[in-house]
């Protein structure tokens, strides 16, 4: 990595650039310091950008084989059990049992990214259309939810750049101007925790709809090879790290992880509120390691408590 400086109208511009080999092609990563800056600012900035483009790189650099991470025997046996042998009728849960899924899903995937809808509310809003005193934005989000779930149980398509954008698009379409739409160019984002500290950053704005067709690919080329179960976790990860939307990108996640089990006659799958810590902990030991053990680990608790939900 090196500094690049720019001498515009009589003002220094800093950038720190990083070029690197990709499909026997040099590519740059340029990050902007700023100007006029005195040593000791452009050190710091230097520092801190050098993170970001670590990131950035870790990003484009493609998915990893999922099987480079070792399972359990018992996990193996777990995940042999949920492939199902050739195509199935998918007929897992009966239409009282897709109602209690959806009003557990749109509850828990809205909480998840802070909403403040309660579960009993949740449930009234989609059984009864009853609107509690809440943002209307939050009610018209929980709505969005279960509309994607009806949407996802009715489509034949795996995945699709059209499909994530209509997804956005259903549960979004009443709360946020740019619903159905990916960021724009210029529009990047970060992922704070509680001690507001950056936890993640997603791609690179100009990158996202090549790494989004690259990852279709991979689907498509893996999709017989792979139990479900680690097909749908390495889609669901990998998209949270491409994070292609300004906000949203959690529930468009998981919607897909639904979508890709269906389409492969497993059950859905729910990830609660209670596991928030740990499904956090999983995404970013995926993004910084390449270990998709932990996702798995948690999908299989949740297909555990499912059955135990709906019997």
């Amino acid at each position: 990595m090196h500094i690049e400086i720019r001498e515009i109208k009589g003002v220094t511009h800093y950038y720190l650039a990083h070029s690197y080999r990709k499909l026997d092609k040099i590519r740059k990563v340029r990050v902007y310091l700023g100007h006029n800056l005195s040593k000791r600012e452009l050190e710091k900035k230097r520092r801190d950008a050098e993170t970001r483009i670590r990131e950035k790189l870790s990003i484009l650099e493609g998915i990893s084989d999922p099987y480079q991470t070792v399972l359990s025997s018992q996990e193996i046996i777990e995940l042999k059990k949920l492939k199902p042998a050739g195509k199935i009728k998918l007929s897992h849960l009966s239409e009282k049992g897709w109602l209690k899924f959806t009003e557990n899903f749109a509850y828990d995937t809205n909480a998840i990214e802070g909403s403040s809808i309660g579960q009993k509310e949740a449930k009234n809003i989609i059984e009864k259309n009853e609107w509690p005193d809440k943002p209307k934005e939050e009610i018209s989000e929980t709505q969005g939810v279960s509309e994607a779930v009806k949407y996802v149980r009715e489509t034949k398509v795996h995945i699709s750049l059209e499909l994530m954008l209509e997804l956005h698009r259903l549960v979004f379409r009443n709360s946020k101007e740019y619903a159905g739409h990916f960021r724009k160019l210029g529009e990047e984002v970060a992922v704070m925790n509680a001690a507001r500290e950056i936890v993640h950053r997603g791609a690179p704005s100009q990158n996202i709809t090549l790494l989004l067709k690259n990852l279709i690919k991979w689907y498509n080329e893996y999709k017989n090879e792979y139990p479900p179960l680690v097909l749908a976790a390495v889609m669901h990860n990998q998209f949270e790290n491409i994070h292609p939307f300004r906000d949203g990108n959690g529930r468009v996640g998981r919607l897909l992880l639904i979508n890709i089990l269906l389409k492969h006659g497993l059950p859905p799958v729910n990830i609660e509120l209670k596991n928030r810590s740990e499904y956090y902990k999983a995404l970013q030991e995926y993004e910084h390691n390449g270990n998709i053990k932990p996702t798995i680990d948690l999908l299989l608790k949740e297909y555990r408590r499912l059955k135990r939900i709906l019997k």
